[in-house]
């Protein structure tokens, strides 16, 4: 047993033995296998921490008898990756007093691997007879008790555990406990994953009528602590109200204070694929337009859970009646940001004469690319940049040297009118960032000027433009690309700071001031912490951008990044070399399409690798 055990420190390289025995769950040709736990024979070391298998758990072991403090702290360490009720076992670390302050859903501090435990310094703690065990790590992220994922550049992580002697319960002999230790969880990103997973939770965009994504981590089984089932976390996490980030741009339909009714730790769905949501009083009196807005958050959350399928939600009120029912289909075409998911799902580009070009990506094969229709497919203004608008009737384009920003129609053959932006920085790569729509039919492009860099947003594309309020924007900073989201209220940001590029979302807020339109980007959060650099960055879905960066020492890579920061072993494409623009669909089917300086315009179909579509051409792009 001392060398499995051996074995399984080096397996697991935590330096402590285990104390967890870890099952895959159930494939078809293991059913037999599954059916009973063995009762017999010796622990075997398996590695807890295998990269987004969801399938693995860990059971956590109680104490042993007159174990002693070494084994204390590795067995809570392992203890605390665990799916355990309550984390009880947990719990059997503690001392009674620590047992009742420890709060696991507080907050998850994420390192890059386990945390490592030292051994005790025995001269440390000589009256009290107790020994402190020091934690350490590379901090990646926290989640705070909103569920929210917080990324940080990696950062070292140093704590301690502390234990004590304290009467056993027999009360004749001393065991060793901890009674001080880190509040929340401390987990390696392997076993965060394994337990944890993404949901996109749904709120509508202030004063509109259209849902924003705000990511959050539930837990991927059972909560230990609600015993709540992954469907029902979500519903809990919604009502909760959204993320302190996103709270100033968005509204709930939920009246403040709308529970689950009280017991509820289950939801399923009927035959019919309908999900049943029993809420408390304080949704009784909605009005017929709010609570179709409430089913349609509901039916919006739960549609990232693979687990379930929900083609149909029902409310009910305290009393069980039904206040209303809404349907997949009446949701996606009432309140959706992108109004019709047929549309939008070719994309552009700007061929080597300056032309706008179109593509067809439906079929297995490109299509060979046609001009696009209107005044920039036939070259009346050679472009450098493009941006097409989400109903695509018309284009924003940057003209080659930079300097002007003109609108286009894509549906007549109108002559081009007067620049809506116009930048005066001497040199070309000072001048106008390439533009973008949002969901509004708004226009946005950055100047970026040195002299002075700002934003501009032009409503509808033809308005008279509007500088945006960027208080960040300073000390030398200025935004080299921008990519506004489907929903307008976040926007992703490519900021060059003291000679490095990082991918920031910034929230977009609105108001009025003597009757003028008065916008703002605020609240900048880095959203891609571990690239060193990033040079493109496209949206790709309610909540997920793909990002073109490298790491510190890596090559360039093409990843898929979460708007919240967080990444998966699996979020990486496959690899391209030199890409300067990349753009994805806002669904699934579309293939993603880059620039790459060897290869041209190509294009990657899910499922299949990097397919070239021209030799030249520059600034791909899918409608936004």
């Amino acid at each position: 047993m001392g060398a499995d055990l051996r074995g399984a420190r080096e397996a697991l390289g935590r330096g402590r033995s285990v104390r967890g025995v870890v099952l895959a769950a159930c494939g078809s040709l293991l059913v037999a296998g599954c059916a009973t736990m063995p009762d017999s024979g010796d622990v075997r070391a398996v590695k807890a921490s295998n990269p987004g298998d969801s399938q693995v758990r860990v059971y956590a072991v109680a104490p042993r008898e007159n174990a002693d403090p070494d084994e204390i702290v590795d067995g809570f360490l392992e203890a605390m990756t665990s799916d355990d009720p309550g984390f009880a076992t947990a719990r059997k670390y503690l001392t009674k007093q620590a047992a009742r302050t420890w709060k696991p859903e507080e907050s998850i501090t994420v390192l890059t691997n386990a945390p490592d435990r030292d051994q005790a310094d025995h001269l440390a703690d000589p009256e009290s007879k107790g020994r402190t065990y020091p934690l350490s790590g590379r901090r990646i992220a926290t989640v705070d008790a909103s569920h929210a994922y917080q990324p940080q550049a990696p950062a070292e992580f140093n704590q301690s555990v502390h234990v004590v002697q304290q009467l056993s319960a027999d009360g004749k002999t001393r065991e060793w406990r901890i009674d001080n230790l880190p509040q929340g969880l401390v987990l390696g990103e392997a076993d965060f994953l394994r337990n944890y997973r993404s949901v996109n939770k749904y709120y509508f965009a202030s004063g509109e009528n259209w849902v924003v994504a705000d990511p959050v981590y539930i837990r991927q089984r059972q909560d230990p602590v609600t015993r709540m089932d992954p469907v029902t976390q979500t519903v809990r996490a919604l009502l909760e109200g959204p993320t302190g980030w996103l709270g100033r741009a968005v509204d709930s339909r939920f009246p403040s204070g709308t529970q689950l009714r009280t017991g509820v730790t289950s939801l399923t769905t009927d035959d019919q694929s309908t999900l049943k949501v029993p809420l408390n009083a304080k949704a009784d009196h909605v009005s017929s337009p709010a609570c179709k807005g409430m089913a349609a958050q509901l039916l919006f959350t739960l549609g990232d859970l693979t687990s379930v399928r929900v083609e149909q939600v029902e409310i009910l009120g305290s009393d069980g009646n039904s206040l209303c029912r809404l349907g997949k289909g009446q949701a996606l075409e009432e309140y959706s940001p992108v109004r019709d998911p047929r549309r939008g799902e070719n994309p552009y580009f700007v061929d080597d004469h300056g032309k706008l070009m179109m593509m067809s990506v439906g079929a297995k094969q490109a299509d060979r690319p046609t001009e696009a229709p209107g005044p920039f497919g036939r070259g009346v203004a050679p472009l450098r940049y493009v941006a097409v608008d989400r109903d695509e009737s018309q284009a924003a384009g940057v003209v080659q040297d930079g300097r002007e920003l003109r609108v286009g129609s894509l549906s007549s053959e109108e002559e081009l009118p007067a620049p809506v932006v116009i930048s005066s920085a001497l040199r070309p790569e000072d001048r106008l960032s390439a533009p973008s729509w949002d969901g509004r039919g708004d226009l946005w492009v950055a100047d970026r000027n040195p002299v002075k860099p700002r934003l501009w947003m032009v409503p509808g594309g033809r308005g008279e433009r509007v500088e945006v309020s960027t208080p960040w924007l300073k000390d030398g900073a200025r935004v080299e690309s921008l990519r506004v989201s489907a929903d307008g209220v976040r926007i992703a940001l490519l900021v060059t700071k003291d000679k490095k590029t990082t991918l920031q979302i910034g929230r977009v807020e609105r108001s009025y001031t003597d009757g003028h339109e008065v916008v703002s980007v605020m609240d900048l959060q880095n959203a891609a912490p571990r690239l060193e650099s990033v040079t493109a960055v496209s949206w790709a879905g309610p909540s997920r951008l793909v990002v073109v960066g490298t790491e510190a020492g890596g090559v360039q890579q093409v990843r898929y990044v979460q708007t919240d920061g967080s990444t998966s072993t699996t979020s990486v494409l496959p690899g391209l070399n030199g890409v300067t623009a990349v753009a994805a669909p806002h669904g699934e089917q579309a293939p993603v399409v880059a620039d790459s300086k060897p290869d041209g315009i190509v294009r990657l179909v899910p499922g299949a690798n990097w397919q070239p579509v021209v030799k030249e051409g520059s600034s791909p792009v899918y409608p936004g």
